[in-house]
């Protein structure tokens, strides 16, 4: 399947009905699927809570402007989905000020929305992760460029030493580790305690597997851990 025929997923920051009904409209003919949200705190909920292929941001929206959402979705959220600002302002200095807080693109009303498509399919094809770059065991993947991980398409934080274990545990996966290949990796010849390791495996094993139907981290007793669905080699 070509990126021009894949189904995208697309927020769309707009407080004019109008407009974001004709864009939602344009996006769900050519078979993609729009989101909506009228004012910036709703924007910035939305876009930090789910996975969307391309935001669509009007500058000028109620709650929280658009280039606040911007910046606060980049440097406090660190979330990189594509973001196409649309607004009415065309001067070069708003343009800037657009591109500074993190947009990747900017189309001036008024628009054609033909335009508009081509725009979202340019920016969803350069956001394409590599997927070289990025590690899966089941449902679960780690993107080594950004360092995001999700599950099931939800989104997960880890603090750093459970960031490191499990790319640890997913570069090997599905074999085993032992409890000192992992604390030398992680601190070297001086761990921190004897129950260091088991206590970030505790905080890791509730944040990728408890909320989820089946369990991909294993402890095997004696020997230490591995990540692995067990479904994929039943």
């Amino acid at each position: 399947m070509t990126l021009h025929s894949a189904k995208l997923n697309v927020l769309i920051i707009e407080d004019h009905q109008g407009v974001a009904e004709n864009v939602g409209d344009y996006l769900e003919s050519k078979g993609h699927v729009p989101d909506f949200a009228m004012d910036g705190l709703v924007g910035l909920h939305l876009a930090v809570t789910r996975d969307y292929d391309v935001i669509v941001l009007d500058l000028s929206i109620p709650g929280m402007d658009g280039l606040t959402l911007c910046r606060k979705l980049r440097t406090e959220a660190g979330r990189q989905v594509p973001v196409l600002m649309l607004t009415a302002r065309d001067t070069l200095t708003d343009k800037l000020q657009g591109f500074e807080s993190g947009a990747d693109d900017y189309l001036v009303k008024p628009f054609a929305l033909e335009e508009l498509m081509a725009r979202i399919i340019a920016l969803s094809k350069r956001a394409t992760p590599n997927r070289q770059n990025v590690l899966t065991v089941g449902d679960l993947e780690l993107d080594l460029g950004t360092m995001v991980v999700r599950r099931s398409g939800r989104t997960i934080d880890l603090n750093r030493i459970c960031l490191q274990i499990l790319t640890l545990l997913m570069q090997h996966s599905p074999n085993l580790l032992s409890k000192s290949q992992l604390e030398t990796a992680l601190w070297g010849d001086e761990p921190p305690g004897s129950d260091a390791l088991r206590s970030h495996m505790y905080t890791l094993r509730n944040k990728i597997d408890k909320p989820f139907s089946s369990p991909l981290l294993h402890t095997v007793h004696g020997l230490g851990y591995k990540l692995t669905d067990e479904k994929d080699t039943a």
